[in-house]
């Protein structure tokens, strides 16, 4: 499969990116600053998911079948803040964790319907789209909220035409972000309020991920998978 995934420069992006690859798909990945191998995108850009998807449909030979929207930010912004820290930090939150991934999926349908072939969305959602989270950070829980009504939506009116859409909803999860905070006090609360007794890795939610753009079955279109220890189950 040819496949494009952004945020593939770390954390959860990268181990899927190196997982796809290593089961022979053609993978094009995406992050802000680029690299020799991934494609530059500062997703803040209005014109960067048409250029990024633009760029990517190139070095697939023009045919993208599944898209993975896995970049994300996670930026705290205080209840008290002033009215203009407070809206932008929301506006460059909801950009980046849903704007983005609204304009990269809706050009992924039109390619799949243009080329009349089935495809695939995978979005990175989280745990917070479902319980909340913190008093810092409202606008990431909306914006992960909505960019699981929005898998639903895309499931819903496109299935016919053998589009699919799914969507992960990784709790805590250790990288190379999180694991000095996990060895300090906060990680001891984390671990308290996670059943299974340690966080998810990054390779366990990548497998999500490779699961849901490859293998999942077709009738399973709509669903978000969680992977968070049962630290919040529905």
């Amino acid at each position: 499969m040819n496949i494009l995934i952004t945020g593939a420069s770390r954390g959860i992006g990268a181990a899927a990116y190196e997982l796809l690859k290593s089961r022979d798909h053609n993978v094009v990945g995406h992050s802000t600053k680029g690299s020799q191998e991934l494609i530059a995108g500062d997703l803040m850009d209005p014109a960067a998911p048409r250029n990024i998807w633009d760029t990517a449909l190139d070095e697939l030979g023009g045919q993208i079948d599944v898209l993975v929207n896995n970049a994300g930010i996670y930026e705290a912004v205080p209840d008290n803040a002033t009215d203009d820290e407070w809206r932008a930090a929301w506006n460059r939150t909801l950009t980046v964790n849903l704007q983005a991934a609204a304009d990269l999926s809706k050009l992924a349908v039109s390619h799949f319907l243009d080329l009349g072939i089935p495809g695939r969305i995978v979005n990175v959602a989280s745990r917070a789209g479902w319980r909340g989270d913190s008093p810092q950070h409202w606008h990431y829980a909306a914006s992960k909220s909505a960019l699981i009504g929005m898998t639903k939506t895309i499931a819903r009116g496109y299935a016919a035409e053998g589009i699919l859409a799914f969507a992960v909803a990784p709790g805590f999860t250790v990288s190379e972000m999180t694991e000095e905070y996990l060895q300090g006090r906060g990680g001891a609360a984390i671990i308290a309020d996670i059943p299974l007794g340690r966080v998810a890795s990054t390779d366990e939610v990548a497998e999500v991920i490779r699961w849901l753009a490859t293998e999942a079955p077709a009738s399973s279109t709509g669903s978000t998978i969680d992977v968070n220890g049962a630290s919040y189950v529905r």
